[in-house]
């Protein structure tokens, strides 16, 4: 009775796993050291907690004391990598998650210009993309953190309008498909707003 109870137990957590998100894992050391490094060298310490956007691997990261807590499929420019202004790039660098945005508005909802428009989106699960760029569900705002880099300028992330967010085109998601934001699945991006504060770092890297 015992065990037939704890596999329905265990049967039940496993139902309830987000579908997308990868569970924490020891695959990438590598990917963590190296944010570590890089952390330690730009900061002088490393976070508690902090992304990593891996343009390469197309995931994002959630690290929580120096462990991959969770991953995600993401989709970055599919303009390449790149800080200038109009360039529909993704940037590299140390980034913060400045604001956000959506707390309140269901499942595919459409914002524009950070306000939701009473509008809900057709999702595309097939592998294409369309001639609208909409942006779902919620937004992390990013900043950028180094000057010249990611900041100021020609080179301004927050400028530039560089979110993590959701999208329509869920099909396109695990390839860079974007105009220079990070997108998600639109649960996935509902989780991370959840689960990442306002002032969380994020790294934002081609390993």
């Amino acid at each position: 009775m015992y065990t037939l109870l704890f596999s329905a137990h265990l049967l039940l957590q496993l139902l309830l796993l987000p579908t997308t998100a990868t569970l924490p894992q020891d695959s990438n050391p590598g990917l963590i050291h190296a944010a570590d490094s890089a952390f330690n060298k730009r900061y002088g310490h490393t976070p508690e907690s902090y992304v990593i956007v891996s343009i390469r691997t197309q995931q994002l990261y959630v690290i929580r004391n120096h462990a991959i807590h969770v991953q995600y499929p993401i989709s970055s420019s599919k303009f390449g990598t790149g800080s200038k202004k109009n360039s529909n790039q993704t940037p590299l660098g140390f980034h913060v998650v400045k604001e956000k945005f959506g707390e309140d508005i269901p499942l595919y909802g459409i914002l524009k210009s950070r306000m939701y428009t009473g509008r809900q989106a057709e999702i595309i699960h097939e592998a294409r993309s369309v001639n609208t760029d909409d942006v779902t569900t919620r937004i992390l705002w990013l900043s950028g953190e180094d000057k010249g880099v990611n900041l100021g300028g020609e080179v301004d992330s927050h400028e530039r309008f560089i979110y993590i967010h959701g999208t329509p085109e869920e099909g396109l998601i695990g390839q860079p498909a974007s105009h220079g934001c990070i997108r998600m699945l639109n649960k996935d991006v509902i989780r991370v707003y959840d689960d990442i504060p306002v002032g969380t770092k994020v790294w934002i890297t081609n390993q």
